[in-house]
This record gives C-alpha cells, structure tokens and sequence, in this order.
C-alpha cells in the first residue's frame, strides 16, 4: 500500500465525519427555513451535542421552542446568547420577546416583575441597532398595553412610531395609524393607513385599513378596499375577507358568497382560516338571505369539521328557528 493512498484514507477519515456534521446542520437549516420545526428540531439538537457553542444552532432552537409557546425552553436559550454577545440587538430583541410572552402566560402578579427586563432588552436592542423595525414595533406595543402607573405611554408609543417613519416610511405611517387608532382619533388613523397604501400597498396595509373600516362600522368602505387589494394581489385570503364582511354585514350578498366559494377552492393550510370558518360564513349569508335549505346546509358541513365551534353551534340553532 502506497504512502500516497494511506495519506489519502487518513485525510477522508477525517473529511467524512465533518461533511456529514456539516450536511446535518445544512438539512436542518432547509427544515427551519421552510418551517418544518418538528424534522428541524432533532437534527438540531443532534448538531448541538457534537457543537455545544454554535450561536445559530441555539438560536434556531429558541425560535423553534417560542414557535412552539415553550417560554422556559425559548428564554433559556436567548439568554445564553445575550450573555455571551451583549452587542447583538437580535439577541436582546429575541429574549425581551420571549420574556414578554411569558409574562401574558402567568399572573398579572408575577407579570409586573418581567416588565423592567422586557423594557431592558427592548431599549437595549434599538440602541444597539437604531434601524431595528422589528424591536420599534415591539416597544410601541408595550408602551400601548401597559397601565400608566407601571410605564405605559402614548406619547413614548408615538415617538418609536415617528422613529419608524425614519427608517421605513411605510412602517411609520402604519406605526403612527396603530397609536391613532389606540387612542380612537379614526379619521387619523385612516388617513395614515391610506398613506400606508400609497408608499408600500402590501396586503398588510390594506388589511389595517380594512379592519379599521369595520370596527368604525363602514362596511361598504371595507368591502371596497378588500376587493382593491384582491384585484392587486390575487391573495386567497381576501377572499375570506370578502366573504366575512359580506356574511357580518348582510352586504353584496352574490359577491359574498362567490368570494367564500373562490377561498374553499382554492384553499390551502397557508390561507390561515380554516375551510370550517368559510363554509360558516356562507351559512350566515343564506340566512341573511332567508335561504333556510342553503344555510342549514353550509352550517352542518361547517360543523362536520369543526364540531366544537361555539358560534356556529348558536348560528345552526338560528337557523333550525326560521
């Protein structure tokens, strides 16, 4: 046996432990990628055992265990990475993120002494990193929920909005539309989600003008602006929407149910709202119609999968009573 092929069988002995560690933590990554967290998780977690300090290994674990609502699990990551790379605002933002999410899971008691920490690691990410959205986003939420006697404000909530216009115009108006809205001032809000659609015209701005619209009973208007941003962006979940606004309402009832028959057949599980909600959607339109067949029809099939479902429950004892 040559020098030259035992050099070459000593140098692959160590070559195909590396690429095999190395394609397990790349097929974990695809997994992670295109949330598939349960196949993701274990090959993670064998990748850790073999690399215990690898930061984005924990770091997609975390993410996986908050995926999950696994708190404990998410923050004793985070926490970890904060404390062995203090300037990294994605870590700060991640474990204040985690730390508020189990503050809503126990008492309003204990809650109150997460919120200095959550305010810490929030502050703390936006200083590190003053073109974070993502944390900005987070501190107008939590100056906005919080009673004043423990820190929440209105105008700290207004001035991070302000910040956003700054680094992204369409955030900003957004930001800015959310406080107006919190504070009640509608006609503001409005005018600052139409500028929303103006600068960016993502589905996620036409979506908080049309739920605005909606809880300033303007049905019309929210029927109009649904159907705008279906005609744009083709996106199945508007026609739920559609549907929704026309069975709440008892408007445009053709439209209505021609939208909830589009949103079943072309449904898929990235759609969000279950086929069960659409079918029971139609069932409200048929008995604002006075249709009693159609809508004990729509109801049961609406039942038949989601046989839990309170509110349609209470519609099919509506419906039985025509």
């Amino acid at each position: 046996m040559s020098f030259r092929f035992v050099s070459l069988i000593f140098i692959l002995s160590f070559a195909f432990p590396s690429y095999s560690q190395q394609s397990e933590f790349v097929m974990a990554e695809n997994y992670y990628n295109a949330e598939k967290f349960d196949k993701a998780k274990p090959l993670l977690l064998s990748y850790l055992k073999k690399h215990p300090s690898d930061k984005l290994t924990r770091e997609y674990l975390g993410d996986i265990a908050s995926y999950s609502k696994n708190w404990d699990s998410a923050l004793s990551y985070y926490k970890d990475l904060v404390e062995e790379q203090s300037s990294s605002a994605n870590y700060h933002f991640k474990y204040g993120g985690a730390l508020g999410m189990k503050a809503l899971s126990i008492s309003r008691i204990r809650a109150l002494t997460y919120i200095d920490d959550i305010k810490e690691h929030f502050h703390k990410a936006a200083k590190l990193d003053p073109k974070h959205i993502e944390v900005r986003w987070a501190l107008i939420e939590l100056y906005l929920q919080l009673p004043g006697i423990i820190g929440g404000s209105t105008s700290k909530a207004q001035d991070y909005a302000l910040e956003l216009q700054k680094i992204s115009p369409v955030d900003g108006y957004l930001a800015r539309g959310y406080v107006a809205e919190y504070q009640n001032n509608l006609k503001e809000a409005e005018g600052l989600y139409k500028n929303a659609i103006r600068v960016g015209g993502s589905p996620t701005t036409y979506a908080k003008l049309i739920a605005l619209y909606e809880k300033d009973n303007e049905p019309q208007k929210a029927l109009d602006a649904a159907t705008t941003s279906f005609k744009i962006h083709k996106r199945n979940q508007i026609n739920y929407q559609i549907g929704k606004i026309a069975a709440e309402f008892n408007l445009e009832p053709i439209l209505g149910l021609a939208s909830l028959k589009q949103y079943i057949a072309n449904y898929s599980y990235k759609d969000g709202v279950p086929v069960g909600w659409a079918q029971y959607r139609m069932a409200q339109i048929y008995k604002n119609q006075g249709d009693k067949t159609k809508a004990l029809h729509y109801i049961n099939l609406c039942l038949a999968d989601l046989p839990d479902f309170s509110d349609a429950l209470d519609e099919k004892k509506q419906i039985i009573a025509m």
